[in-house]
């Protein structure tokens, strides 16, 4: 059955709620997916950030059969040790964050961390502080206490009312971060670098200043790091860059390969009052998803982040020298293998389907950002043909 079939069939029993493009994928190896008529594609956007180690990669295949032969599922009732793996790895990652709460997405960590951040006011002798100062352009999630998080009214818009105590602040602004945090401030959320607004980095040691203030103010600094973290920037957390330590963090996207899973680490004093009933998911950390995140560990510290600083860099210098060759490309803006295509002329949705018509798939960001993802394991090769392949889709868009 080919590619037309199977979105027709899509389209008479699915949600219409995705701007699907007309392909189905039915196949993946590495960096390279192909279709139900049998095309072949260079995956530069990789399940957006989440297929981190490439299609079917052996290692987490292995991973995932290995523990298919004994144990799905157990529920939270119980221990199990895939689960108690993966939280020993993560942990250990990190200098201060020392406990692990998984669950199965990003909106669910990032509930979780929103939970977590009011309730450790409320035990400690502070319900009434319950403001979360959050970020225009942000994106948490769209369940309904991440989607109040969420700092992009396109998505918030016939959904309300939305859960109240967020509060919006310019992302990368200190000063005005200086001048809004106080006694009522129960934590500030934001992501390392902002990925769905187009990539947008902030300024050099601005994470260490929002550190110092919540640390003086007593609020928690609290990331999302779903889609910067596990190895996209070429730190196994984006916020390793700067040397910060965060309160709490939430991971999920490429934590697993693929597979759902989401993640929530914090400080033992935050964590410690998630206290039984609290909080809970039936599906968190079961066997298979943690058996497969920490296959994906073993890869990211058996030397894949030093491979994706070296892709990153050759990105980048690719991406940037596309503005030398047509006017239509204006730059290139990232870090690691999470970069943005920057264009002069609103065309990103021209040049995405541009790019899946030469065999190259990419997403938009609104008119003027491409954003490209590909697997953490894109070989130079690799990138130097998607670049290839985008310069003509942005000449020919």
């Amino acid at each position: 059955m080919g590619n037309q079939d199977l979105v027709q069939r899509a389209q008479t029993v699915l949600f219409q709620n995705y701007r699907t493009q007309p392909i189905a994928i039915v196949r993946g190896e590495g960096s390279y997916v192909w279709d139900a008529d049998g095309k072949r594609y260079l995956d530069f956007i990789g399940g957006i950030a989440t297929v981190s180690v490439g299609h079917a990669n052996p290692r987490v295949r292995e991973a995932l059969l290995e523990q298919s032969k004994l144990l799905w599922h157990a529920s939270n009732l119980y221990v199990t040790e895939p689960q108690v793996r993966l939280a020993e790895k993560l942990t250990a990652a990190s200098r201060t964050l020392k406990r692990a709460f998984f669950c199965n997405s990003g909106t669910e960590a990032n509930e979780a961390m929103i939970k977590l951040a009011r309730h450790y006011h409320v035990v400690n002798g502070a319900p009434d502080r319950i403001e979360i100062l959050c970020f225009h352009n942000s994106f948490h999630g769209r369940t309904m206490g991440s989607l109040a998080a969420t700092g992009q009214p396109k998505y918030q818009e016939g959904f309300g009312p939305l859960p109240a105590g967020f509060r919006f602040l310019d992302y990368g602004d200190a000063a005005q971060l200086e001048k809004n945090i106080g006694p009522q401030t129960c934590a500030v959320l934001l992501e390392p670098l902002q990925g769905e607004a187009g990539v947008l980095l902030p300024p050099p040691g601005y994470l260490k200043r929002v550190r110092e203030l919540c640390t003086r103010h007593g609020a928690l600094m609290i990331l999302d790091e779903v889609q910067t973290g596990m190895g996209r920037t070429g730190r196994l957390f984006a916020h390793q860059h700067e040397g910060v330590e965060p309160d709490a963090m939430s991971l999920a996207k490429g934590i697993a390969g693929g597979v759902p899973l989401g993640a929530l680490l914090a400080r033992e004093d935050v964590a410690k009052v998630f206290t039984p009933g609290t909080h809970a998911s039936t599906f968190g950390g079961n066997p298979l998803a943690t058996a497969a995140a920490s296959a994906v560990m073993d890869l990211l510290q058996g030397g894949l982040l030093d491979q994706v600083q070296r892709a990153g860099g050759r990105l980048s210098q690719r991406l940037a020298a596309l503005s030398r060759k047509t006017p239509r490309a204006a730059g290139e803006r990232g870090l690691g293998l999470l970069r943005a295509l920057l264009l002069s002329e609103d065309l990103a949705p021209k040049v995405v389907a541009k790019a899946r018509d030469l065999g190259l798939l990419v997403n938009a960001i609104g008119e003027r950002v491409v954003r490209l993802a590909p697997p953490l394991t894109a070989t130079e090769a690799e990138i130097d043909q998607a670049t290839d392949l985008l310069l003509g889709s942005v000449t020919q868009a």
